[in-house]
C-alpha cells in the first residue's frame, strides 16, 4: 500500500513537473517572438522609448504648469522649448570654450606630436626619423589600399549619424505629445479593455511610469556625481576647459559604456597636449578611480533603490543587456529589469491579496490621469 502511495506521489509531481514545465516553455516562447517582433520594428521602437525617458524627465514642470492653470497644448509646448533652450545652452558650454581656446589646443597637439617623436627616438626604442617615415608611408599605402572599405565605412557612419538626427527629431514631437495628450491615455485604454483588465492594465502602466521615473533621476543624479568627480580632479590638477569637460561627462552618462569612455578620452587628450605626459596620467587616473566609483557603488545602489531593484540585479541586467543588444542593450537593460520587477509584484499581489473593486481608480501619476 506504501509503496503504491508513493508512486501515486511520484506520479503526480512528475505530471506537476512536466505542466510546469510546459507553461515555462510556453512563456519563453512568447517572450522570444515578442523580442523578435520589438527588433522588427525598432525603427519605430527607439525613438518611442527616447521619448518616454525624455519625458519622465520633463514632465514634473509640465504638470506643475498644467495645476497652475496653462492649457495643455500651451504647457508642452513651453516645455519643450525650456528643453531645447537646456539642451542648446549645454552644447554652447561645451563648444564655446573648445573654439576660444582651439588655437592653443592645436599648438599643444603639435607640441605633443613632436614630445612624442623626440621620446620614440631615445632610448629604449631609438626609433629616428627615417623609420618614422617609412611607417608613415606604410600606413598610407595601406589607407590607399583600403579606400573602398574606408567609403563603406564613411557612408554607413553619414547613415548612422543621418539616423541619430531623424530619431532624436521624432522623439522631440512624441514627446511634445505625450506631455500634451500623455494623461488621457490610461483612461482611454481603461475604457477599452473588458473586467479586470481595465483596472490592473491601467494600474501596471502607471507603476511602471513611475519605474521609468525612477530610473530617469537615479541616472541624471549619477552623471552629476560623475561630473563633480571628474571636474574637481581636473580643476586641483590644473587642467583647461574644466566646465566644459564636466558638462560633457554629465551628459555622456547616459550613454553607458560609450559615453564613459567617450568622455575620459577627451579630458586625457586636453590634458596630453596642454601639460604634458604626466598630468593626462594623472587625469586618466583620476577618471578611472571615479568610472569604478560610479560603476560598482554609486550606479547600483542609487539605481536599486529608485527602482528597488538589488544592485547585484542591476549589474547582472546591464552585462546582460550589453552581451545581448551592445549598447542599447546597456542602456535599455535597468529600466527594463525595473519594469519587469513593477509587473512581477503587481502580479505577486493579486495572487496574494483579494481582488480590488473594478471601479477603483487609477494611482495619480503623470501618464494617464487628469491633471
Amino acid at each position: 500500500m506504501s509503496a503504491t502511495l508513493n508512486s501515486r506521489r511520484a506520479r503526480a509531481a512528475l505530471r506537476a513537473s512536466a505542466r510546469l514545465s510546459g507553461e515555462l516553455l510556453l512563456v519563453l516562447v512568447m517572450a522570444a517572438v515578442v523580442l523578435w517582433v520589438v527588433g522588427w520594428m525598432w525603427p519605430v521602437v527607439w525613438p518611442l522609448v527616447v521619448a518616454l525617458l525624455l519625458t519622465t524627465l520633463t514632465w514634473p514642470l509640465a504638470r506643475f504648469l498644467r495645476r497652475r492653470g496653462v492649457a495643455p497644448a500651451l504647457a508642452a509646448s513651453v516645455v519643450t522649448v525650456l528643453f531645447l533652450l537646456v539642451a542648446a545652452g549645454t552644447v554652447a558650454l561645451i563648444a564655446v570654450p573648445v573654439a576660444s581656446q582651439s588655437g592653443e589646443l592645436a599648438d599643444g597637439v603639435v607640441e605633443g606630436i613632436r614630445r612624442l617623436r623626440e621620446w620614440a627616438a631615445g632610448p629604449p626604442l631609438n626609433i629616428d626619423d627615417d623609420q618614422i617615415a617609412h611607417a608613415f608611408d606604410a600606413a598610407t599605402a595601406r589607407i590607399q589600399d583600403s579606400a573602398g572599405s574606408i567609403a563603406n565605412t564613411a557612408v554607413t557612419g553619414v547613415s548612422t549619424v543621418f539616423s541619430g538626427v531623424v530619431t532624436a527629431v521624432l522623439a522631440l514631437f512624441l514627446m511634445f505629445f505625450f506631455l500634451k495628450d500623455g494623461p488621457r491615455f490610461l483612461p482611454w485604454l481603461g475604457r477599452q479593455l473588458p473586467g479586470r483588465l481595465a483596472t490592473d492594465i491601467p494600474t501596471v502602466a502607471a507603476r511602471c511610469w513611475d519605474s521609468l521615473g525612477a530610473f530617469v533621476r537615479s541616472q541624471a543624479l549619477v552623471g552629476l556625481l560623475d561630473a563633480v568627480g571628474v571636474g574637481l580632479g581636473l580643476w586641483l590638477l590644473d587642467v583647461p576647459l574644466v566646465l566644459p569637460l564636466a558638462v560633457l561627462t554629465f551628459v555622456a552618462a547616459f550613454v553607458p559604456i560609450v559615453g564613459a569612455l567617450f568622455a575620459g578620452f577627451v579630458a586625457v587628450l586636453i590634458a596630453l597636449v596642454s601639460n604634458g605626459l604626466t598630468n593626462a596620467l594623472l587625469v586618466l587616473a583620476v577618471i578611472i578611480v571615479v568610472q569604478q566609483l560610479e560603476g560598482n557603488v554609486f550606479q547600483p545602489i542609487i539605481q536599486s533603490r529608485g527602482l528597488g531593484l538589488h544592485a547585484a540585479v542591476v549589474l547582472l541586467a546591464v552585462t546582460l543587456g550589453g552581451s545581448l543588444a551592445g549598447i542599447a542593450g546597456s542602456f535599455l537593460a535597468v529600466p527594463v529589469a525595473g519594469l519587469i520587477a513593477v509587473i512581477w509584484n503587481y502580479v505577486r499581489e493579486q495572487l496574494s491579496d483579494p481582488p480590488q473593486d473594478p471601479g477603483a481608480g487609477v494611482p495619480d501619476t503623470g501618464v494617464g490621469v487628469p491633471s
